[in-house]
């Protein structure tokens, strides 16, 4: 049971954490426009891939739930 409560508690903190960053992402310098994010225009098409966002963020939350889930 008390794993449980400790996945809920994570859970709550993500969403809480996803929260702010969605009110807050235009304030956030440099997230989505690091170097190495692909940014592809044609015409009136954009197509955006955020690779490195992506790992630095995977990274991010690893070591956080690795800090977490530590026993």
């Amino acid at each position: 049971m008390s794993m449980l409560g400790k996945i809920l508690i994570l859970f709550g903190i993500v969403f809480i954490l996803l929260g702010i960053f969605l009110i807050f992402f235009q304030r956030i310098p440099y997230l989505g426009k690091l170097p190495g994010d692909i940014i592809i225009r044609r015409g009136n098409t954009v197509i955006y891939f955020p690779i490195v966002t992506c790992i630095l963020l995977s990274i991010i939350f690893s070591l956080i739930l690795n800090i977490f889930f530590r026993r």
